[in-house]
């Protein structure tokens, strides 16, 4: 199997751009590691989407995945409580 490309939502990347430094470092390694393997034993998938989640400290990465062309686009980055909304 091949690397998945990532790719952002432009919302998604306004949402980077307010988390504190220290907790960015930790959800950019995490969701770099979605390119191996975008289904990590970590991750859950949400029942009213086809989307999948990942849980890096107090902040939720919502992702979805489409595997006929090994792409990962990352939908959401938001605090725990904010993110399901």
């Amino acid at each position: 199997m091949g690397a998945y490309r990532i790719f952002f939502k432009r919302s998604a990347l306004k949402e980077l751009e307010a988390i504190p430094k220290k907790d960015l470092k930790r959800i950019l390694s995490a969701i770099e590691a979605l390119s191996t393997n975008p289904r990590p034993p970590q991750a859950r998938k949400l029942c009213a989407d086809e989307r999948y989640r990942l849980r890096q400290g107090v902040y939720r990465v919502l992702y979805s995945i489409e595997d006929d062309k090994l792409v990962v686009s990352v939908v959401r980055v938001a605090h725990r409580r904010e993110a399901y909304r």
